[in-house]
C-alpha cells in the first residue's frame, strides 16, 4: 500500500505558473488586468477565435449565468439540460429565472439523449444546455438538428471539454455559446476561472458588462497609465471577473495544454488494457471524427457484477490511499431539486444507475507511472477482495 495519500485531480503546477504569479505580485495589479486581457487573446488564439469573442470570468458557473442572460432567457423559459452533471449547471438555469428541464443521457457516452431531448421539448423550450460529459463530444449534429427545427439557442457545458473537438470544429464553438471551467482539478486550472465564448461579438460585450457589475469599463481601463476615464452603469450586473492573479496561472497552464493532453492519453490507454479483466464496465472509446477532452477517466461498478457497492470501492481505496471521485450522482437525487421541481430519480432511469455506480480514477498530467500503478493494484485488489 501507498505510504502517502493520492489526492484526487491534484493540479500540475510548474516553475513558469508560479514565476508569473509572483510577477503580479511584485507589478502591483493583481484584480482584472494584463494577464486577463492575455489570457482571453490565448485562449481565444486557441480557439482559432478573434478575442472579441472570448470573456473570461471567475468560475464556468459564472460562465453559465452570464450566457444564459445574453442569450434571452428569463422567466416563463425553459432551458433542457443534462440529469447527470454538476448543480451548477441547473443552478444556473433556476438563477437567471428560467426553468430547467432535464432529459435522460445515453447509457454508453454518458451525454444528452438526443431522442429524449427531442421528447422534452415544448412550446416554451428556449434552449438546449448540453454537456460534453467527462470530456467527449455530445451528438451536436442531432441537438443541432433539434435546435434549428425549433429555434432554440445552444449554450455548450465545456466544463470538462477544453481540448475536445467534433468534427474537426473546437467545442464550445459549435452553439451560440461555450462555457469553459478553470477549477483546481479541470484539464487547465487557475485556481477558480471560467471562459465564455459567444458566436456574436456584442453578446461577449455584454458578457463582460455584466460580469463587472454592469460597467461601461473595467477596472484596468479606469486606473491604468492611460489616465482615469469615467464608467457609467449601464445594467445591474454581477461581480464575475477574473484577476490577473488566476489568469497568471491560466496563461502557462494553456500553454501546455497539449502536453498535458497527451499525458492524459498514455493514463487512459494505460487503464485500458489491465481493467478490462476486471468485474467493472470502463468507460467507451471516443466516437471517431471526434477528439474526447479525456477530463475523467470514469469506472461503472455494479454491485451485482462486481460484488460491492461504488460507494464501498471507494472507501476500500481511500484506505488503501488512493483518492478518486464521484462524476455524478444524477441531479434528481438531490433533496433540494426534489422538494422545488418534485423531480424522481426514476424518471431518468440510465441518469440513476450511473449516477450510483459511477467512480472516476485520477487521470492528472502530474499522475506519475508509479502512481497510476498503485491507483491500478489497489483496484484489482479492491476487486478481488469483493
Amino acid at each position: 500500500m501507498r505510504n502517502t495519500f493520492l489526492t484526487f485531480g491534484a493540479p500540475d503546477l510548474q516553475a513558469t505558473e508560479i514565476a508569473e504569479v509572483a510577477s503580479a505580485l511584485e507589478a502591483g495589479w493583481i484584480g482584472t488586468g494584463p494577464r486577463v486581457h492575455r489570457f482571453e487573446h490565448d485562449f481565444a488564439a486557441y480557439k482559432r477565435l478573434p478575442s472579441s469573442q472570448v470573456a473570461a470570468v471567475n468560475s464556468c458557473t459564472a460562465a453559465l449565468h452570464l450566457s444564459l442572460i445574453a442569450a434571452g432567457l428569463g422567466p416563463g423559459d425553459e432551458v433542457i439540460t443534462s440529469a447527470l452533471t454538476f448543480c451548477a449547471t441547473v443552478n444556473a438555469i433556476i438563477h437567471c429565472g428560467a426553468h430547467p428541464v432535464l432529459a435522460d443521457v445515453d447509457p454508453v457516452t454518458m451525454n444528452l439523449d438526443p431522442d429524449d431531448v427531442a421528447r422534452r421539448i415544448t412550446p416554451r423550450t428556449r434552449a438546449l444546455l448540453p454537456v460534453h460529459f467527462a470530456g467527449r463530444p455530445c451528438d451536436m449534429d442531432r441537438l443541432r438538428q433539434l435546435a434549428d427545427r425549433h429555434d432554440l439557442r445552444i449554450i455548450e457545458d465545456c466544463a470538462h471539454a477544453v481540448e475536445g473537438e467534433y468534427h474537426g470544429q473546437a467545442l464550445g464553438t459549435l452553439g451560440d455559446f461555450g462555457c469553459f471551467s478553470f477549477y483546481v482539478t479541470k484539464n487547465i486550472t487557475c485556481g477558480e476561472g471560467g471562459m465564455v465564448v459567444a458566436r456574436d461579438e456584442r453578446h461577449i460585450q455584454r458578457v463582460k458588462r455584466l460580469a463587472l457589475h454592469g460597467l461601461s469599463h473595467d477596472a484596468w481601463q479606469r486606473y491604468s497609465d492611460q489616465g482615469f476615464k469615467h464608467y457609467q452603469v449601464t445594467e445591474c450586473g454581477y461581480k464575475y471577473n477574473m484577476m490577473d492573479l488566476q489568469a497568471a496561472i491560466g496563461i502557462h497552464q494553456l500553454a501546455r495544454v497539449e502536453d498535458s493532453w497527451q499525458r492524459r492519453q498514455q493514463l487512459w490507454d494505460r487503464y485500458q488494457q489491465p481493467l478490462s479483466t476486471l468485474p467493472l464496465t470502463r468507460p467507451a472509446e471516443p466516437d471517431s471524427d471526434t477528439r474526447h477532452a479525456l477530463h475523467l477517466y470514469t469506472v461503472l461498478i455494479d454491485s451485482e457484477r462486481c460484488g460491492l457497492t461504488r460507494d464501498t470501492a471507494l472507501e476500500k481505496l481511500h484506505d488503501r490511499n488512493i483518492g478518486a471521485g464521484v462524476h455524478y450522482l444524477s441531479l434528481p437525487e438531490h433533496p433540494y431539486y426534489q422538494e422545488r421541481f418534485g423531480w424522481k430519480p426514476d424518471d431518468w432511469p440510465q441518469a440513476k444507475r450511473i449516477g450510483r455506480q459511477t467512480l472516476s480514477l485520477p487521470l492528472s498530467p502530474k499522475l506519475s507511472d508509479g502512481d497510476q500503478e498503485d491507483i491500478i493494484a489497489a483496484l484489482q485488489e479492491v476487486c478481488a477482495n469483493a
